[in-house]
């Protein structure tokens, strides 16, 4: 898939899946459960122990049924290894212009964390592809509506404040996509191999984010 065609499923699907785990051994199942509930794009944090491995143990045994990301990367070493593993877009809580210039070189989208709609701005003039606004809890989705009335180019998803069911709010407010982590991950499910509960989970976040897709499109059909 090309740069845009990964962005493309981004925004479609409107759910990356943040991934950020002790057990590294369960991941391949908590990323099936997922994407039997409607989720497919799942980040990979740096944070996960043996995140390298694990990013290329899941995105060969998963190749075509999840679209695997690579997360909380600091530095342009740390992004080129990650794609290196068969990471499909990269993430980072901040904003280096390196990482964006990284991914770009092999045709990969680069999504940075940014604050203030200063730095979404000077992000958006690099190249990022889609903006991350972390922390987003604390700024709230009317900050949302506030930046995209007069910057209605950027791209903006949120990472931290999206549960279950506002993720559509979150579309509402201007968001592209979401990012979600615990809420859709539940840890107790996580350990006691209840994978079952993560594909409901998934499936009451999916439907959530469709319908406030439907509400900006207009489209009633879905």
């Amino acid at each position: 898939m090309s740069r845009s065609e990964i962005v493309n499923r981004i925004i479609e699907e409107g759910v990356v899946a943040v991934i950020r785990m002790a057990d590294s051994r369960k991941l391949m199942n908590v990323a099936s459960a997922i994407q039997k509930g409607g989720i497919s794009i799942i980040e990979i944090t740096m944070t996960t122990p043996n995140a390298l491995k694990v990013i290329e143990t899941v995105s060969q045994e998963l190749v075509d049924v999840v679209l695997v990301g690579v997360g909380s990367v600091l530095n342009e070493d740390v992004a080129n290894q990650a794609m290196d593993a068969g990471a499909k877009y990269v993430v980072s809580p901040i904003f280096k212009p390196e990482i964006i210039e990284a991914a770009h070189r092999r045709d990969i989208p680069a999504m940075p964390g940014a604050f203030t709609p200063t730095e979404i701005q000077l992000a958006h003039e690099r190249g990022a592809d889609i903006i991350k606004v972390f922390p987003a809890d604390i700024v709230g989705m009317n900050f949302f509506k506030g930046v995209k009335a007069p910057m209605p180019h950027v791209r903006l998803m949120p990472t931290g404040g999206v549960t279950l069911t506002n993720g559509g709010d979150w579309i509402k407010a201007g968001a592209c996509a979401v990012g979600v982590g615990s809420a859709l991950l539940d840890k107790q499910a996580i350990a006691d191999d209840n994978y079952v509960l993560l594909t409901q989970n998934a499936r009451t976040l999916r439907q959530s984010v469709l319908e406030g897709q439907n509400t900006v499109t207009g489209d009633t059909r879905k």
